[in-house]
C-alpha cells in the first residue's frame, strides 16, 4: 500500500525561529528537537519545548498522537530521524522541515513508528531523497512510498513487544530524573541555603559557615583542555578507529554519564587528542557551554572540552554540582562571535565554596550512592536498547514470528 493510503501526512509548516516565543502559544515541534530527543524517541506533547506565536488554521493543529519525521539532513546516512509525540491534551503543530504522520488507528500508527526505525526501511526511503549539500524528502515521495502491512493482530503484537522495551527504558529515564533532582536539591539545600546537618549550631562569619572558605577553583583542581587532530575531516585519524571520540552531541544525548559515542578515532588520531580514563569529569567549553559530564568510557576529547584532574580537598561529586550551578555564569562571560567559548583560565579563576571536610564527606557519600543508581539504570537501558534494536528488524521482516 501507499503510505498516504494508510495514514494522513501533514506537510511542514513554515515556522522560523524568529516566531518562537517563551510566552503561551501553540506548541511547535521543530526538526532540531527531533535530533536532540533522538535517544528518547518519544515526547509528550506538553513537553515540547517550543511555543509558536503565529496562529494556524484549525486543520493544521494536531490533537492526537503523531509520528514526526525530520525531512532534511546534511548527510545521506543521517536522514531518518523520527519521534513519537504522545498527545496529552496539549495541541501542537509540526514546524519547518518536519512531516507529521497521524492515523485514527492507534495500532497502525504505533507499528509504523517502529517500521520507520528499521534501518532497512529507512534505506528504502533514502532512495527518494533529493539534494547535494542538504538531503530532503518531498511530501509526494513520502506519500507514494510503498510498504507491506501485516494483518492488524500482527501489527498489534509487534508493537506490544517493542513497546515493552521502550516502556522499560522510559521508566528508567523517569527514575534517573528523580534521582538527579534529589541530588540537585540536596546540593542547593546544603551549599546554597546552608541548611546542612547541624547548621543551627554553626556560627556564620561574613555569610559563610565558620571554617568554610571561598577559593579560586584552580587552587584545588587541575584543569586541562582537550585536543583535536587537524584537519578534523582527515580520514587517517578515524579509519578503523576503536577509541571513543567524545563530541558535544554524544553528551547532549546522554544523562550525566557518557557511555557510548557515535564516532571513534584510531591510535594515530588519539596521539593528537587527549585520551582520558573512565570517571573523568569534563565540561563543554565551546558551543553549548557549561554542562559537566562524567566519562563512562575511556576515550578522547576534542578541544571543545575542558577536563579536571588532581582534585584536592573537595570531591568530584561536589565539584560536579558546583560547575552545574555555574553554567549560566559561564554563558554570560563567554567570548566569541559565532561560537561562544570559555577557556581554562576562566575555569581556574572561578570562585567556589570549600565546605568543611565533615559536611563534604557526608554529601559525597550520598551523591556517590545516587550516581551509582543512575549509572546502573543507564547501563540497564543501554542493554534494553540493544535487545530492542536486535529484535526490531527481525520482527519487521517476519524472520521472527510473533
Amino acid at each position: 500500500m501507499r503510505l498516504a493510503d494508510v495514514v494522513k501526512i501533514y506537510s511542514p509548516n513554515t515556522t522560523s525561529r524568529n516566531y518562537m516565543t517563551d510566552m503561551d502559544g501553540l506548541k511547535c515541534v521543530h526538526y532540531g528537537d527531533i535530533y536532540r530527543n533522538y535517544t528518547d524517541r518519544e515526547i509528550a506533547s506538553s513537553n515540547i519545548l517550543n511555543f509558536i506565536s503565529l496562529k494556524f488554521p484549525e486543520h493544521k493543529v494536531i490533537r492526537q498522537n503523531a509520528i514526526i519525521v525530520a525531512d532534511v539532513s546534511e548527510t545521506l546516512d543521517d536522514w531518518g530521524h523520527v519521534t513519537f509525540i504522545k498527545f496529552d491534551g496539549t495541541p501542537f503543530i509540526n514546524g519547518t522541515h518536519t512531516f507529521a504522520i497521524v492515523s485514527d488507528c492507534a495500532t497502525t500508527l504505533r507499528y509504523l513508528f517502529y517500521y520507520l526505525r528499521d534501518d532497512i526501511n529507512i534505506k528504502k526511503l533514502r532512495q527518494f531523497l533529493t539534494g547535494v549539500t542538504v538531503f530532503q524528502m518531498s511530501i509526494k515521495s513520502l506519500s507514494n512510498f510503498k510498504l507491506e502491512l501485516p494483518p492488524l493482530p500482527t501489527q498489534t503484537r509487534i508493537a506490544e513487544i517493542l513497546s515493552a522495551y521502550d516502556d522499560a527504558i522510559e521508566n528508567n529515564n523517569r527514575r534517573i530524573a528523580l534521582l538527579e533532582k534529589a541530588a540537585r536539591e540536596l546540593y542547593r539545600e546544603w551549599f546554597v541555603r546552608f541548611r546542612f546537618p547541624g547548621y543551627k549550631k554553626v556560627k556564620f562569619v561574613n555569610g559563610l559557615p565558620e571554617g568554610w572558605e571561598i577559593k579560586p577553583l584552580g587552587k584545588n583542581v587541575s584543569v586541562g583542555r582537550g585536543s583535536s587532530p587537524r584537519p578534523i575531516t582527515d580520514a587517517r585519524y578515524f579509519s578503523n578507529g576503536n577509541i571513543p571520540w567524545i563530541k558535544i552531541a554524544d553528551a547532549t544525548k546522554s544523562t550525566k554519564f557518557i557511555l557510548e559515542t557515535k564516532e571513534y578515532v584510531n591510535d594515530f588520531g588519539a596521539s593528537f587528542s587527549r585520551k582520558l580514563p573512565i570517571g573523568t569529569m569534563i565540561i563543554a567549553a565551546s558551543g553549548t557551554l557549561g554542562f559537566p559530564m562524567f566519562l563512562g568510557v575511556e576515550g578522547c576529547i576534542h578541544d571543545g572540552w575542558i577536563y579536571f584532574y588532581d582534585i584536592n580537598d573537595i570531591s568530584v561529586e561536589y565539584l560536579y554540582f558546583v560547575l552545574l550551578s555555574m553554567g549560566q555564569y559561564y554563558n554570560n562571560i563567554s567570548y566569541g562571535a559565532a561560537i561562544q567559548n570559555i577557556n581554562t583560565d576562566i575555569i581556574r579563576k572561578s570562585k567556589i565554596i570549600i565546605p568543611s571536610q565533615n559536611i563534604l564527606k557526608q554529601f559525597t557519600t550520598i551523591a556517590s550512592n545516587i550516581d551509582g543508581g543512575i549509572k546502573n539504570l543507564l547501563l540497564e537501558s543501554k542493554n534494553l536498547t540493544h535487545q530492542r534494536d536486535l529484535l526490531l528488524p527481525r520482527l519487521m521482516s517476519g524472520k521472527l514470528e510473533v
